[in-house]
């Protein structure tokens, strides 16, 4: 059995429209690169047949990790999220209390994560001490560098 994809409704409605661009408009904007390339002859050497072909290959392969990404997706639906404790679709404020240091992060599954928009895997080692914290509860993270204790501040629903 594969594991499950859990997304938010925001990650689900992004993935489907990535998809959709994909496969509406950037497959057939890859057949006109092709096209035009083939047009220009020899296709043995030819830099921007080649280009293009492989420009579809990386659109192929993203359509088919978006599908399968959506075949075993498992949405987290508004009624499943409380302000009360942390779960995927929460934004958290945390505070590191070695550092004195206050963060917010968004509670994302896996697929969703990306460190630059502060979003964190439920499965990560931060995300996976916050699930199920509530707002006043100190949790310790395992990192590389040690044990870090984050106290939770805040809890909002964000999905």
């Amino acid at each position: 059995m594969e594991k499950k994809n859990i997304l938010t409704r925001m990650g689900l409605k992004k993935l489907e429209d990535e998809l959709h661009d994909l496969k509406v408009n950037k497959r057939k904007e890859i057949a006109g690169k092709i096209k035009e390339a083939r047009e220009q002859g020899d296709l043995s050497e030819n830099a921007e047949y080649d280009a293009a072909k492989d420009e579809q290959r990386d659109i192929e392969a993203r359509i088919e990790e978006i599908e399968k990404i959506l075949k075993n997706a498992e949405v987290v639906m508004d009624d499943e999220i409380s302000s009360d404790k942390i779960n995927v679709g929460c934004t958290v404020g945390v505070k590191d209390l070695e550092y004195d240091e206050d963060m917010l992060f968004n509670i994302v599954g896996s697929t969703e994560a990306n460190s630059l928009q502060n979003k964190i895997s439920n499965e990560s080692p931060v995300g996976k001490a916050l699930m199920g914290a509530k707002v006043g509860d100190v949790v310790d993270v395992e990192s590389p560098v040690g044990i870090m204790k984050y106290k939770v501040l805040s809890i909002e629903k964000t999905a």
